[in-house]
């Protein structure tokens, strides 16, 4: 089969490779289509340490079962699916107490690092196990499917803070799960939600999604602009979608006192924390990872067209195309956001 390959930091190369092994309980995908992550973009040089080659990326994807194995039961060749990009064993304690994102022996699809390798998406066949299997409403195309896996993120993030009709949020971060949020918060009922971002493209874009307003922290103290607006307390909720010093700071300066933060964002592995604030403001900070579960009430979200996600593809490119469009992406290309690939 075909497949694009890290065959090495900053190479990218589309070659033949044995089609995956089909094991009992898996089934064999046949790939329409798989978005590329910021993380795959982040992986093309090695900062992360999590994309060692060689390594085939990619796991936002939507396909069609070509093959089952011999215990899989309630899946047929033919089905259209998609997949989490979490492969977890359903044995360990986290999984035995429905915390599958916190899986002891974890396996995220298209990483390879220390613990272990495990091929994703980009290529014509991939292997999943059956338990992480979703079927496609009739509705749902297989391009809005591969966005599915950045959807169940800010769904999983919203939902692990308490959201109440009329609440006023934040969503620092307005990059592909940053702007999913923001339509989450409006379902979740927010009454009114800001952005923040340092491109004006997203703000507008988060805008048309959403967003009351949106601010630029180059251009305006947004903490003040955020209290003037709620009479002086701060937001209710505040979402963190970047996950560096300067953000995680003005998350803590917007949130209210009493009020939640969301962190999803990761890019530094260490901030500082204005501790005496978080302290004395009782403030309280949620870690987000992945998704547990989200899939099904996203399906359900796209199919009904409760959450647009066609205004956040830029591109769908044949799989060879893959190398350009993840040097554009690197390169941070104005106006970029999802581009997604068909082997």
């Amino acid at each position: 089969m075909k497949a694009l390959v890290l065959t090495a930091y900053h190479r990218l190369e589309l070659l033949d490779v044995p089609i995956p092994p089909v094991g009992p309980e898996d089934v064999l995908v046949r790939v329409h289509c798989c978005g590329i992550c910021g993380s795959d973009v982040h992986g093309l040089d090695g900062s992360t340490g999590r994309r060692r080659p060689p390594v085939i990326m990619g796991h936002e994807a939507a396909g069609v079962i070509a093959q089952v194995g011999s215990a899989v039961v309630g899946w047929t060749v033919g089905d259209r699916v998609t997949f989490d990009s979490t492969i977890w064993c359903g044995r360990c304690g986290p999984c035995r107490a429905g915390l599958w994102n916190l899986c002891d022996h974890r396996r995220v699809l298209g990483v390879s690092c220390d613990e272990y390798r495990q091929d994703g998406a980009f290529a014509e066949y991939v292997t999943v196990p059956q338990h992480i299997l979703y079927h496609l409403p009739d509705p749902v195309s297989f391009e809005q499917a591969a966005l599915v896996e950045p959807l169940a993120v800010a769904m999983h993030a919203v939902g692990q803070i308490p959201v109440r009709v009329g609440d006023t949020a934040v969503v620092v971060g307005t990059g592909m799960v940053g702007l999913l949020a923001v339509q989450v918060l409006r379902q979740a009922g927010c009454a009114r939600i800001w952005a923040v971002d340092m491109d004006s493209g997203r703000l507008e874009l988060a805008c048309q999604l959403g967003a009351e307003e949106g601010f630029r922290p180059d251009r305006v103290d947004v903490a003040a602009e955020i209290r003037r607006r709620t009479h002086g307390r701060g937001a209710d909720v505040v979402l963190e979608v970047v996950g560096i010093p300067s953000t995680v700071a003005l998350a803590v300066d917007t949130v209210r006192k009493g009020g939640y933060i969301s962190l999803v964002g990761n890019v530094s592995p260490q901030v500082g924390l204005p501790l005496q604030s978080v302290v004395t403001r009782q403030i309280r900070l949620q870690g987000i990872c992945a998704s547990c579960g989200e899939y099904p009430a996203c399906l359900e979200m796209i199919s009904g067209g409760r959450i647009r996600v066609e205004p956040l593809m830029s591109a769908v490119a044949p799989l060879e195309e893959g190398p350009q469009w993840f040097t554009r992406l690197y390169q941070r290309e104005s106006g970029l956001l999802k581009v997604l690939l068909r082997p």
